[in-house]
């Protein structure tokens, strides 16, 4: 299928692995070109590098941490103009009792979580309404629908996020600039077993007992792809 998006520019963050990598490649694919960021230089011109060999679109990098008013400038300035924006934060946690959650970690996960990507958002939105055409994708987790114990402080600032940009969108619709949030579940990436070696060794049990246990509650019967992930996105441009 052809999505149309032939000649169009993109954002991905946090795009060296797992899910932007996956949304950087379903871009490309359909002709989209590709300015991809992260914090690992290395692992980023690798896989930009595999991006461009594949498809050859033009693909930009930078290494930054988008977390950063520096690293979100320096995305900005490097990208130029932008019609496809995904708000990957890419940082990943551990559970913490809702008791030792302080202020400063209030603070840090509403910058990840919430304060960036509406920076971003507020930064190429302009633009994109003046042209008449903008896509927006944040990605978040499943669990915001149902939230997790000891993850107060993601949840409280992806549910903020989401709030946020439905009200924005509807300033923007009328200019045929979307905003929509995935919501993925258990998807097969680094960062997934990362979280279930977490859970096993917090939980007393085997690493294998725990993807077991996790695979039975998919209803598809398996982790899904990260290009199952990426090709929605890709769709929702």
């Amino acid at each position: 299928m052809d999505l149309g998006l032939e000649g169009k520019s993109a954002i991905v963050t946090a795009a060296s692995r797992g899910l932007g990598l996956a949304t950087a490649r379903s871009l490309a694919r359909e002709g989209v070109n590709v300015t991809m960021n992260a914090r690992s230089a290395d692992a980023l011109e690798e896989a930009a590098a595999g991006v461009r060999a594949d498809f050859g679109v033009e693909v930009k990098t930078v290494a930054a941490d988008f977390n950063t008013d520096e690293g979100r400038a320096a995305l900005i300035e490097t990208a130029g103009e932008t019609d496809i924006l995904v708000n990957n934060p890419g940082v990943r946690q551990v559970p913490t009792p809702y008791d030792e959650i302080s202020a400063e970690d209030w603070r840090y996960w509403l910058e990840v979580h919430f304060l960036s990507s509406v920076d971003m958002i507020q930064r190429v939105a302009p633009g994109m309404k003046e042209r008449k055409f903008g896509r927006i994708v944040n990605m978040s987790v499943s669990f915001i629908k149902f939230p997790q114990v000891g993850f107060a402080h993601s949840h409280a600032a992806r549910l903020a996020l989401s709030g946020a940009t439905a009200a924005m969108v509807r300033e923007l619709i009328g200019s045929n600039v979307t905003i929509n949030t995935v919501c993925p579940g258990l998807f097969d990436t680094d960062a997934l077993h990362t979280n279930l070696h977490g859970h096993a060794k917090r939980g007393n049990t085997t690493y294998e007992a725990i993807v077991q246990n996790r695979i039975e509650t998919c209803p598809a019967g398996r982790f899904a792809d990260p290009s199952e992930c990426g090709d929605l996105i890709a769709y929702l441009c």
